[in-house]
């Protein structure tokens, strides 16, 4: 470990001498030095990696809140800091609220040791206090006015309790990320604005980040950002495009040269999030409101590169949510006799053919690369869990068993790989809302203990359609945080 940790800090070091600037501060505006020589320390981004390095010179750490180097932005109110400790050699390292008035005599820090142990320092005025927490790499402070609540947890773990604490600071503060000697890396660096508190759920909407997450690793890549609604990104099957849906139309959005197109899809003006692209990659179902149909939502089928709309359900509302494997074949969730359950139907049309038949919600059906199974999502048990049945409706049994609330999940192209979403347990089960704290979660295809593989807040419209890379290592999705115009 020792080696591994000397390692990269000569990455690291290294990184400082390249041509890229210090200037640029990622998300946040300025880099300073509390109790310590501003040549005493070193900071640098990497804009490619998106990824925050802080540089002691000085080694010796006097006290863990003594002197430190600190990157921060100035946030007022309600906001949420997040980041992961990728590396960490000698010192502290972590997160930092601090009044910017008083920086030192109002602040608190969620911050890890060299060796692994997590603690909470805070201070007000002439009070200062600290707790010992559990080993966590991942981090996060949520401020809402007064109040302040600390999250940690071991990448691949959920969150554990939660800690409160009620303190007094100004309205605006600077929130970043520190380090008290030695070096210390970040990744996954999040400050997040969220929903106001009379904010009006499918009226009212914030802005969007489209991200790339490495399933492997946990790395997080935002490609980009817009104060809308962006939604339910599918990823083409040449590995070049993000098909997403915003304001009702949809969008092709070239991951090479970061921008985007507006796909064509003629009368179809309302599309809502539950597209597919065909195993083919030839072909776009869509879910659009259809006037002809008092705006319920309608499936229809379109080229992928754009196309009047060939209508395929007759029914509605229906939702559609998977392909089989040989195009022919579409399965999608519709609301019949009050009950929604998972129907299939032919890419043709005709007849509909009912798959499910159990109280309370299912949806979410998307096949196996395979053919072998459809997988589900189902409240049935009192909670939203995964499940999956042969594509006769048969053999339906469950995959998951905890408390979170399961949606959506999403087959890698290689039939190995499960993610889905989770909400957490306060969340009612037949609900999928906006703008949540949520997890992406990963098991294999034959269940398993779900992994988290990235932390966000997000929910209705992150994740709702297939989005996994054609190589199996990526997954695109959609987190949301307030924006300035």
């Amino acid at each position: 470990m020792k080696f591994i940790a000397i390692l990269l800090t000569f990455i690291i070091m290294a990184s400082f001498q390249s041509s890229q600037s210090q200037d640029n501060h990622g998300i946040f505006t300025s880099f300073n030095s509390i109790n310590a020589e501003p040549d005493q320390g070193s900071f640098f981004y990497d804009e490619k990696l998106q990824t925050y390095a802080i540089q002691n010179f000085v080694n010796e750490l006097i006290s863990e809140n003594h002197s430190f180097h600190v990157v921060s932005a100035p946030r007022q109110n309600q906001f949420i800091l997040r980041a992961r400790l990728d590396m960490l050699e000698d010192g502290t390292a972590g997160l930092i609220i601090k009044d910017q008035q008083n920086p030192e005599s109002f602040y608190i820090k969620l911050f890890v040791r060299a060796d692994g142990r997590t603690a909470l320092s805070y201070k007000s005025g002439q009070n200062e206090a600290k707790r010992e927490l559990g080993e966590a790499d991942v981090l996060q402070i949520e401020r809402n006015n007064d109040t302040f609540i600390i999250s940690e947890a071991r990448f691949g773990e959920t969150f554990g309790e939660r800690t409160r604490i009620e303190l007094k600071m100004n309205k605006t503060v600077h929130a970043g990320l520190f380090a008290s000697a030695g070096s210390a890396q970040f990744s996954n660096v999040r400050i997040t604005v969220p929903v106001d508190d009379d904010y009006v759920p499918y009226q009212e909407y914030i802005g969007s980040r489209l991200e790339i997450l490495n399933v492997e690793t946990g790395h997080l890549e935002v490609v980009h950002e817009e104060n809308r609604s962006l939604q339910a990104p599918n990823w083409t099957i040449d590995g070049k495009s993000l098909i997403y849906n915003a304001d009702g139309l949809l969008y092709n959005f070239d991951l090479e040269s970061r921008t985007y197109t507006q796909i064509y899809s003629g009368f179809a003006t309302r599309n809502n999030n539950d597209h597919v692209i065909s195993f083919s990659g030839e072909m776009l179902g869509i879910s659009h409101h259809s006037e002809d149909h008092n705006g319920q939502s309608i499936v229809y089928v379109i080229p992928i590169e754009g196309g009047i709309p060939i209508q395929v359900t007759d029914l509605g509302p229906s939702y559609l949510h998977g392909w089989s494997a040989g195009d022919d074949t579409l399965t999608y969730t519709g609301l019949r006799n009050g009950q929604y359950d998972i129907y299939k139907i032919s890419v043709e049309g005709g007849e509909e053919v009912q798959l499910t038949d159990t109280p309370g919600l299912d949806d979410g059906s998307e096949y196996t690369p395979d053919g072998r199974y459809i997988y589900f999502n189902s409240e049935r048990t009192g909670t939203m869990q995964i499940w999956r049945m042969r594509p006769d409706g048969s053999n339906q049994e469950q995959l998951t068993f905890d408390e979170y609330q399961d949606w959506f999940p999403h087959i890698s192209p290689d039939g190995r790989t499960v993610v889905f979403l989770s909400y957490l347990p306060e969340v009612p089960s037949g609900d999928h809302p906006f703008y949540k704290h949520v997890y992406l979660r990963k098991m294999p295809l034959d269940g398993g203990e779900p992994k988290v593989i990235a932390y966000l807040y997000g929910g209705q419209g992150t994740i709702n359609v297939p989005s996994w890379s054609p190589d199996s290592r990526y997954i695109s999705f959609v987190s949301n945080t307030q924006m300035e115009d």
